[in-house]
């Protein structure tokens, strides 16, 4: 268990490794739960889906190419013109 100590104005520093537990980084937000019994749960409060969760999706999964935003478009197009219309639904 971890005592802190507040200051004078109220404030309560967290030391590294308790941010580093709770994955909280500079400019994270905490989440502050007032419990009924006195006490009070403390978590990072993380976006439901974030950037660094795809990323760490994708991370390993790509051959190292680059393309250009023309390329994609070229290849969307061809892509398109192969599939003609199939799959598309008729009214």
């Amino acid at each position: 268990m971890t005592t802190l100590t507040v200051t004078a104005r109220g404030r309560v520093t967290l030391r590294e490794d308790i941010l580093k537990h709770l994955g909280i980084l500079p400019g994270g937000r905490i989440r502050l739960k007032l419990l009924p019994d006195g006490r009070a749960e403390l978590m990072a409060d993380h976006p439901e889906h974030s950037w660094r969760q795809v990323y760490g999706i994708l991370a390993g999964k790509g051959n190292g190419a680059c393309c250009s935003i023309d390329e994609i478009g070229d290849a969307i197009a061809e892509a398109g013109a192969e599939a003609g219309t199939s799959g598309l639904g008729r009214s």
